[in-house]
């Protein structure tokens, strides 16, 4: 397969569904934006347009269920409005439904940042992270009974947000307290019970930024080897942390894992998006690093034309699905496959490695 870089332009989010049935974001042009929902299961990936009667604001995100439907979150005055949105059949046409799910407001005039949580992994829920200077609250906002219904309250000011299993039950969070960020997890199933996930050192912020329910794998960005880093772990385990030299990449960014390797971190495929060095002007163009743990270097792809940046879906056989939009193409996938690497060459001389001190990873209760 043969993929193209072009510098990219500044996109709305584009969100994939925890099961890859579904995608949606913003589209448009200028202020008269809509949702659009991508349905992704089946032969051909199509588009579905879901217009309402006045346009959504730039910063109103949008959500797939496994079910078709699509959440929004729209900023209305100083209140957070959720929504779900479906095309409808009518004499005249196709029409676009909308059922309001209600709203979270800030408590005593606190100022409250709210976003969306990732899908949900069972597909049917989700969940939004209301953050103020009090502390921060885990929102069910869909899937639950009706209405937004409070989930969790943690202290600390949390972002981040990773699934740790296949049912939406444990949540990792990235959790500043004391001065020092933490990635966390919370027991959704116990009423948000909190426990350590990363403790690299006791000074250290580490954040989490993926995590593969199947094989254990966990990527994350830690300051503990001096400066920030992006590093690997597997969930559970006594071996230490690893910081490989191959990423060091600056402000790469993993989006998306390869699921399915069950009891084997080290084979799991890792996308990540590469800021620059895509051969455009002053190397401003984006590209894909594909990356496995048991490898000692990263593969650099170009992006394709029009791809809707940083997101994307593995499969489990091994291949990476990223979507794009052209004008010749509104709705499109191109897939690439992780090159095999080649053996390691063999030293006549081995040389034992270093002793190093283990790094421990703390494991959540599952």
């Amino acid at each position: 397969m043969t993929v193209c870089a072009i510098e990219m332009k500044t996109t709305a989010p584009f969100t994939i569904a925890a099961d890859g049935s579904y995608a949606a974001r913003l589209a448009g042009d200028g202020e008269a934006l809509y949702a659009e929902r991508w349905t992704l299961a089946g032969p051909e990936p199509y588009v579905v347009p879901l217009p309402l009667a006045q346009p959504e604001e730039a910063d109103s995100e949008l959500l797939p269920l496994a079910d078709g439907r699509v959440l929004i979150h729209r900023r209305v005055a100083e209140r957070h409005a959720f929504a779900l949105l479906y095309p409808t059949g009518a004499a005249a046409g196709p029409r676009t439904g909308e059922l309001q799910l209600g709203a979270v407001g800030p408590e005593q005039g606190e100022d409250v940042r709210v976003r969306l949580l990732p899908p949900s992994p069972d597909g049917r829920g989700a969940f939004a992270l209301a953050v103020t200077d009090a502390g921060t609250t885990v929102w069910r906002v869909a899937g639950g009974g009706f209405g937004p219904e409070q989930v969790a309250r943690i202290p600390g000011r949390c972002s981040g947000g990773v699934w740790l299993d296949r049912v939406g039950r444990l949540l990792a969070l990235d959790r500043e307290l004391e001065g020092t960020t933490k990635a966390v997890a919370v027991d959704l199933g116990r009423g948000g019970e909190v426990s350590p996930l990363l403790q690299i050192t006791e000074t250290s912020d580490d954040r989490l930024l993926l995590a593969d329910p199947d094989s254990g794998l966990l990527l994350l960005r830690s300051d503990a080897p001096g400066e920030h880093r992006l590093g690997w772990g597997v969930l559970g385990s006594s071996l230490p942390v690893r910081f490989p030299e191959c990423l060091r990449l600056g402000d790469a960014h993993p989006f998306a894992v390869q699921p399915g390797q069950a009891l084997m971190p080290e084979t799991c495929g890792v996308a990540l998006r590469l800021p620059g060095g895509g051969g455009g002007p002053g190397g401003s163009w984006e590209s894909i690093g594909l990356w496995r743990p048991a490898d000692r270097h990263v593969f650099r792809l170009g992006a394709p034309a029009g791809w809707l940046g940083g997101t994307g879906l593995w499969s489990p056989q091994g291949r990476l699905h990223l979507p794009y939009a052209t004008p010749e193409v509104p709705c499109g996938i191109v897939g690439m496959t992780l090159p095999v690497s080649p053996p390691p060459p063999v030293r006549l001389d081995p040389v034992p490695p270093a002793p190093t001190r283990p790094i421990p990873l703390q494991q959540a209760p599952l």
